[in-house]
Formats: structure tokens, C-alpha cells, sequence
């Protein structure tokens, strides 16, 4: 068992060993290195003025991904480089393409915000992505910037990257002995820093997650922590014992077969996404809506399962499309579908030392058709006021069968199990028996209001979604009910 953490910076390894275990990387950068380049700004990961870069070898190269440093556990940095803004301006004797664009652009005034999107820019940079003017403005979605307005930062993104990839900078032309270096310090142990009574523990293995789990009921599970960490900051919570799942490799996997898509409870949204899009196409555009690249690259499918948010986007998607999950407890595991896993507010079918390992997703069949929809006050980075979810199985233009799930109408997440069976054997061709059937709604949920929105505005709204879906479903592949244009317009007016 390791009593230190190991990662790479500067191109030189470092090694700490005596942290907070609920530190984050933003303190250290600013409190401990002194290194105030990386911003404290929003504190819950919406404004990106502390993005970082995390680098990892994969699929035969360095990859660098955009991560908000204010909810990156200092822990999670085992085993990847760490690249910041300092990091940025010392490798070079002359600005980075990144920055030299922003600069000849005039991209900046006051600078809060400058640093992250110079980050942000810069795993764009490292990307294999043709970036033109949409992909930067969707790839910026998460930094904020109040002073110059965005025409010029798009302006310097899409001149950064003009070359095709590979682009080369300073970082590019060190990448072998950047790889030599992680390869050198990769290691199978598990990580345990602190003691019984307070610690940071990175398991490599679900044998010492489920030992650890087992010993340690009141230990905190986290992968990503996007949602945990920003909670715990605005709460003033200290978080004494936390169990990182990110080095648990069967926990990121995702794997296929015919019939289904099977991720681990951490695999990232980021890595889900291509599987997600392929089982139909709605998912991508929900995808896109789940935070930003920095959230994207760290949130997990467990950790939006097992959150505790009513408002979660994902668990009424798994609940329409049927999926199970595995839990487990010791060396013992169960299934059970997505749905029986919320009891009510606060509780779940989980006992205790018992996490979630897997998630597997059906793929749709031949006669059954998908839609979802997320209500949110902004497009792109914001918390969902609702989710819907839906899928039928059609026979001879009836309605066969509907899976039908909201969130933000209950405590959880939840099937709509009255107006399901109100749907059934109802004709597409026929739209007057649809409304008694929507009006159904009411008797499966009761939503509250709050700040964000009120109870009547939360059913109305899910009764129209409900509506939209069945509308489409009638026009086939008719996108006619869809807003989303009006997104496309304002991109096409930065353009």
C-alpha cells in the first residue's frame, strides 16, 4: 500500500504525501504552491476561470483534458500530468499559440477569466477535432467572460488551431519523455494517505474498494466529485474519509454487445458518449447539455445514479431505455432495474459498504422509438429544472408499450407508471385520446416548487414534453417541435 501520491509537472515527478484528504487542486495550487494564475471564482464549476489541464497516455498518446481545478480532488492527480498556466508560459521562450491568439485578437481585459480559457484553448489545441467556429464556442461552454464578450475569444480559438492536427507546441515535442515518465510511475497499488480515522484511499482494485467499502461505511465513494465537491464547498462541510474510485480500471469500462451497452459506475460522461449517441441520437444532444467539457471529463454515470439530485439528467434516460444496475457487497452482487434503486427522498435500495459497480443499457429494438428532453433556464452548463424521458413500442401505428420517467417532478427521479398504462393501445393516428392519457401526469406526481421554478409550471411542462414526444413519434423523423435552432442562430451570428 502507497502512502503518497505521484504525478508529473514541469516534467519533473512529484510526490505528496501529507494532504487533506477533501483538498482540492485548486487550494493547493493557490495556498500551498502560491501559484495564484488559476482562479477562484464560482466555486461550483460554472464559470471556469481554474481550468487545468490533465494529461494521460492513451490509445498511444498524450491526451489533455479541461478540468475545473475548484472540484478536482488533489488525490485524483495520481498517475497524470498536471499542466496549469504557469506550467503553459514557462515551457516556452516566446506565448504559446493559445496565447498569442487571445493577444492578437485583443481577447482579453480585465484577466480573471483569461487563464481558463487560455487551459480550456489549450486541450482544444492537443485535440484531434477540426475546431471551427461552433466547436469552439460549444468547447468554451464551461469559462465565463463578462468583459469582452466571446466574438474575439472564438475569433482566437479558431486561429490557434487553424493548423490541422497534430498541432505542435512545447508540450507536443516533450510528449515522448512525458510518456516514459508516466509509464515509470503507473503502478497496480492501492493508495491509502492519513489514518482509521481520517484519509484519502485510491483503491486500484473492486477486491480493495469492497474491502475498504466494507471496513469504512461512513467513507465517502467519489470518482469525479463535480457535484459532491461543489456541495461540500458551499455547505462548509469537511469531508473526512474519502474512497476514489478512479483507479479502479473495471469500474471505467465500457463494453458492448448486441443487445446492450455496459459502462462501469465510473465511467466518465466524456467516455459514455459515443455509446450513448449511437443507441439514438437525442442522447447527443442531452449529452452536449450536461455541463461543460471540464464536468464532462470528470462526472460519472455512478455518481449521477447514486447523487441524490431529484433534478438528475440521467437516471430518467436509464429508466425509459430499461436499464439494470449491479451493486456490490463484499464479494456478493445483485441487479436490480434503475427505477427500484430510489425508495424516496434521501433513501435508496443500497445497504451499507454497498456501491454500484455497472450499468447496463438496452439498445432500442426494431419497434421501439426514443425521445428526451432537458428544461433548464441556460442551454448549455446549467441544472436541469426537468428531464424527460420516453420510449414506445409500437405495433400496427399503437401505442404496444411506453417507459416513461421525469426528473424534478419528485424527491427522485421516477417512472410515470399511471399514464404508461393509460398510453397503451392508444393509435398515433388519433391525437384525441392522447390528452386524457397526458392529463395522467397528475396522478403519478406532485411536484413542489421552489426558486427555480413552481409546481404548476414543473406539470405543465411535463405534460407538454410528454406531448412533444408523442408528437414526433407520430411525424417520424420530423423535427418540427424542436427549439434548438435558435441556438444554431446565435452560433451562425458569431460567425
Amino acid at each position: 500500500m502507497r502512502r503518497a501520491i505521484r504525478f508529473l509537472r514541469g516534467g519533473s515527478v512529484v510526490e505528496l504525501a501529507d494532504f487533506a484528504p477533501d483538498a482540492t487542486l485548486l487550494d493547493h495550487l493557490r495556498h500551498v504552491d502560491r501559484q495564484t494564475g488559476s482562479k477562484d471564482g464560482c466555486g461550483r464549476g460554472e464559470c471556469g476561470s481554474c481550468t487545468v489541464a490533465l494529461g494521460a497516455f492513451e490509445n498511444g498518446a498524450m491526451a489533455y483534458r479541461p478540468v475545473n481545478a475548484c472540484m478536482t480532488l488533489l488525490g485524483s492527480l495520481d498517475g497524470k500530468e498536471l499542466v496549469t498556466i504557469e506550467d503553459v508560459s514557462a515551457r516556452a521562450t516566446r506565448p504559446h499559440p493559445v496565447q498569442a491568439a487571445l493577444v492578437g485578437h485583443h481577447a482579453s481585459q480585465c484577466g480573471f477569466c483569461t487563464p481558463g480559457m487560455v487551459m480550456a484553448l489549450f486541450t482544444l489545441f492537443h485535440s484531434d477535432l477540426t475546431v471551427d467556429r461552433r466547436r469552439a464556442a460549444a468547447w468554451l461552454t464551461g469559462n465565463l467572460c463578462r468583459c469582452t464578450g466571446y466574438r474575439p475569444i472564438i475569433d482566437a480559438a479558431v486561429a490557434a488551431c487553424a493548423a490541422p492536427p497534430p498541432r505542435r507546441d512545447a508540450f507536443a515535442n516533450a510528449a515522448r519523455r512525458a510518456v516514459r515518465q508516466l509509464a515509470a510511475i503507473a503502478a497496480d497499488d492501492d493508495i491509502f494517505i492519513g489514518d482509521e480515522r481520517r484519509f484519502f484511499a485510491a483503491p486500484a482494485s473492486l477486491d480493495s474498494l469492497a474491502a475498504l467499502a466494507g471496513r469504512h461505511h461512513d467513507a465517502i465513494l467519489l470518482a469525479g466529485g463535480s457535484d459532491l465537491l461543489a456541495k461540500a464547498a458551499r455547505d462548509q462541510v469537511t469531508l473526512a474519509k474519502i474512497i476514489h474510485l478512479g483507479r479502479v480500471r473495471e469500474l471505467g469500462r465500457v463494453a458492448e454487445t448486441a443487445e446492450a451497452m455496459t459502462f462501469g459506475a465510473a465511467a466518465t460522461l466524456e467516455s459514455m458518449e459515443p455509446a450513448m449517441i449511437a443507441i439514438d441520437p437525442d442522447l447527443g444532444e442531452l449529452w452536449r447539455r450536461f455541463g461543460a467539457p471540464q464536468v464532462r471529463a470528470v462526472a460519472t454515470l455512478g455518481g449521477n445514479i447514486a447523487g441524490g439530485d431529484p433534478a438528475a439528467d440521467l437516471p430518467p434516460v436509464l429508466m425509459a431505455l430499461g436499464a439494470t444496475i449491479e451493486l456490490r457487497q463484499d464479494g456478493r452482487l445483485r441487479r436490480l432495474p434503475i427505477e427500484d434503486f430510489y425508495l424516496g427522498s434521501g433513501r435508496q435500495d443500497r445497504s451499507r459498504g454497498e456501491f454500484i459497480t455497472e450499468v447496463t443499457v438496452p439498445k432500442l429494438a426494431g419497434d421501439q422509438l426514443f425521445r428526451c428532453y432537458k428544461v433548464a433556464k441556460r442551454y448549455d452548463n446549467d441544472r436541469a429544472i426537468l428531464v424527460g424521458a420516453f420510449r414506445f413500442t409500437l405495433e400496427r401505428g399503437l401505442i404496444a408499450a411506453s417507459r416513461i420517467a421525469y426528473s424534478g417532478l419528485a424527491g427522485v427521479p421516477k417512472r410515470a407508471l399511471v399514464t404508461e398504462r393509460s398510453l397503451r393501445g392508444l393509435s398515433l393516428a388519433e391525437r384525441g385520446p392522447w390528452g386524457p392519457a397526458i392529463d395522467m401526469l397528475a396522478e403519478d406526481f406532485a411536484p413542489l416548487g421552489d426558486e427555480r421554478a413552481s409546481a404548476a409550471y414543473r406539470l405543465d411542462t411535463a405534460k407538454a414534453l410528454l406531448l412533444k414526444a408523442l408528437t414526433e413519434i407520430r411525424g417520424g423523423a420530423s423535427t418540427s417541435t424542436r427549439i434548438a435552432q435558435s441556438r444554431e442562430i446565435v452560433l451562425e451570428h458569431l460567425a
